[in-house]
């Protein structure tokens, strides 16, 4: 054990300037976070909405601009992550936000809020995202978080379901980048058995035909709930994430066995309406509508988008669940619901569509 006498003058030194700068940020946060405060008691009294994604994101912007105008050491990543986290802790300070997602502790779900809000958020795991909405709707949480759409296998339906029949809105659209890990507690040729979302199994499956032909892929409803059985189960497996690894003390047997690269997950923020955002010059709005049941009426509705210049990123047919083979459409357009030229296209879609629904609009991720 190196004695203090033996410590190198020159690192004393340093270590010493270290010090003294966290002294400094010390301080420094203090403040930041009494001016945090100061926020909050004029949205409190303006009724305007806690968290503001899109002032966080040209904050984040300005930051990792500023860092590379001084030539700085530090990744923009690292920008990005240590002032998600000051911010967090800052925005706890004004109101202390509960995020609902899919549980257990540990899921892509979680991962994905926490890379949106920081880590200084209280968390509620629930059983399903209809559940997570439902804590939202009932004022016990502030936010649900809830997948909406992989790059790989397409749009979780469910969840546009979800928020056709609810009265919540999207204040907020998440990327998350989709790494796999093999967990287990047992050596690979003892495995009889792996557990995981059943995206998750899908995702990987030429990695386990090729590892693990002979193991039974079992789905359960989380990736993070394989992870929490196959820490309870001698001889089996899960395909979870590094963060559910930490959660519930499952080795990692291997990482990033996901079939393709550059898998993707889009996750929405959804929140009461009175939380929905502020325009940020680079939205998106999702919504929801009813044709009648004639030829072309989809036609129609495209064409009024067309004519008033508004893109269509996606758009998505379900059963609307009222009357047998109707079908309620889902679409994300291009812009913000107080853009003018964006409000003279859903003037006009009113007269094409039985009803509409808009369902948030939002900064792009």
């Amino acid at each position: 054990m190196m004695m203090p006498s033996d410590i190198p003058a020159d690192l004393s030194h340093w270590r010493d300037q270290i010090d003294a700068l966290d002294d400094q940020l010390l301080l420094l946060l203090q403040q930041r976070a009494k001016c945090a405060l100061e926020v909050g008691e004029i949205k409190k009294r303006s009724g305007l909405p806690f968290h503001d994604p899109a002032r966080e994101k040209l904050i984040y912007a300005k930051l990792r601009q500023k860092q590379a105008d001084l030539g700085g050491i530090l990744p923009p990543e690292a920008i990005t992550a240590i002032y998600r986290e000051i911010i967090s802790a800052c925005r706890a300070a004004e109101h202390p936000a509960k995020v609902a997602f899919l549980g257990p502790a540990g899921t892509n779900t979680q991962e994905a809020a926490a890379q949106f809000f920081g880590n200084a958020v209280e968390f509620l795991p629930c059983a399903t995202p209809d559940e997570a909405c439902h804590e939202v709707a009932s004022n016990n949480a502030d936010y649900a978080v809830i997948a909406i759409e992989n790059s790989i296998h397409g749009l979780v339906v469910a969840n546009l379901d979800i928020l056709a029949h609810t009265n919540l809105t999207i204040c907020a659209e998440i990327e998350l980048n989709i790494h796999h890990c093999l967990l287990s507690n047992c050596e690979l040729g003892r495995i009889g058995a792996v557990y995981s979302h059943e995206q998750g199994l899908a995702q990987c499956r030429g990695w386990l035909q090729n590892h693990l032909p002979n193991a039974a892929r079992i789905p359960v409803t989380s990736t993070a709930r394989g992870a929490e059985m196959a820490a309870q189960e001698d001889g089996t497996a899960a395909i979870s994430s590094a963060l559910a690894a930490n959660i519930y003390g499952v080795q990692i047997a291997a990482r990033n066995i996901e079939d393709l690269s550059g898998n993707k997950t889009r996750f929405f923020v959804v929140g009461a309406n009175d939380k929905a955002p502020a325009p940020s010059g680079r939205d998106k709005t999702s919504l929801t509508f009813l044709t009648p049941h004639k030829p072309g009426a989809l036609v129609d509705v495209l064409g009024v988008f067309s004519r008033h210049g508004v893109n269509i990123s996606m758009i998505q047919s379900r059963p609307s669940r009222q009357q047998a083979w109707e079908y309620r459409f889902f679409a994300d357009i291009s812009g913000h619901r107080g853009d003018e030229k964006l409000q003279l296209a859903l003037e006009e879609l009113s007269g094409h569509t039985v009803s509409y629904k808009i369902i948030g609009s939002y900064p792009e991720a």
